[in-house]
């Protein structure tokens, strides 16, 4: 009987490019969540973190649906009475793209020990350019 349990010392991983120009925000936020997690593996196991790298292009560009770019607002708190800051979908995508798509996909990865360190293979830049050209990404069409 052989079994497909990954063991760290076993894992590869791979670097893939996603192009988020012209995609909804939650389909997006799904595919490199499989690819970060390592869902997408025959291999998969839930303890081990062997999941592949993924940066993500042209962040500035994505689409959400419905009245979601005007509706849609993203909370912080220190912890201190009112110190809640609250900035709508259209003003931090005009001003930090990338963190939209950061934090779809932390939302979507498991709550537990893996996550903080499956977030450090997510790469978003705002705009074509990315700096991983070393690492040769394989292209993802979505």
């Amino acid at each position: 009987m052989s079994t497909f349990m990954q063991k760290p010392a076993e894992v590869t991983r791979k670097w893939w490019v996603i192009d988020a120009q012209d995609q909804i925000l939650g389909r997006l936020a799904v595919a490199i969540a499989k690819r970060v997690s390592g869902r997408d593996k025959v291999t998969y196991t839930p303890h081990v973190d062997g999941g592949d790298f993924v940066i993500v292009i042209n962040a500035e560009k994505i689409k959400v649906t419905g009245n979601k770019m005007n509706d849609k607002i993203y909370r912080t708190n220190s912890g201190y009475y009112g110190h809640l800051k609250e900035e709508p979908f259209k003003h931090l995508l005009a001003r930090a793209p990338e963190r939209i798509i950061h934090l779809a996909v932390k939302g979507m990865l498991p709550k537990n020990k893996l996550r903080k360190r499956m977030m450090k293979r997510v790469k978003v830049f705002a705009g074509a350019e990315y700096s991983h050209t070393a690492q040769q990404p394989e292209k993802i069409e979505l």
